[in-house]
């Protein structure tokens, strides 16, 4: 299955495991786990031309990617870090490759789509957080 099938639907957090350990890994702060934790973001995938808009929205922060496949850009992540970032697709996988100038650390986000979920797999040092997104009615 290619994208095409996910673009414009929503998708709510419904599981998440060890996203606290990736977050620590990051050097995010407590006060920032705790509502990172806390939230359940909704996240949508739209495309105009050959442009991909990813947002992800909750109570806690809205963000938006807007991005080219394979073209780096600079991003700022939910927890105010300032990073490169190159998100290819692969299938019905987008996958993200984060470079932190500033820590030196690299991160890799799989988002995989399928008609009903979204899984994604972030991985930092030797941490990986897995977070599996249901589809909204």
């Amino acid at each position: 299955m290619a994208l095409s099938g996910v673009f414009g639907k929503k998708y709510k957090l419904e599981k998440s495991d060890k996203f606290d350990e990736y977050m620590k890994a990051l050097g995010v702060g407590l006060v920032t786990r705790k509502m990172g934790n806390a939230v359940s973001p909704v996240v949508e995938l739209t495309k105009n031309d050959d442009e991909y808009t990813l947002s992800s929205s909750s109570t806690f922060k809205n963000v938006v990617l807007k991005f080219k496949p394979g073209v780096e850009f600079d991003q700022e992540t939910p927890d105010g870090r300032k990073v490169k970032a190159t998100i290819t697709v692969d299938g019905n996988t987008l996958h993200e490759v984060q470079k932190d100038p500033s820590s030196g650390k690299e991160t890799v986000i799989d988002r995989t789509f399928t008609d009903d979920e979204v899984k994604m797999v972030m991985s930092v040092d030797n941490i990986t957080a897995t977070r599996i997104y249901k589809i909204q009615a």
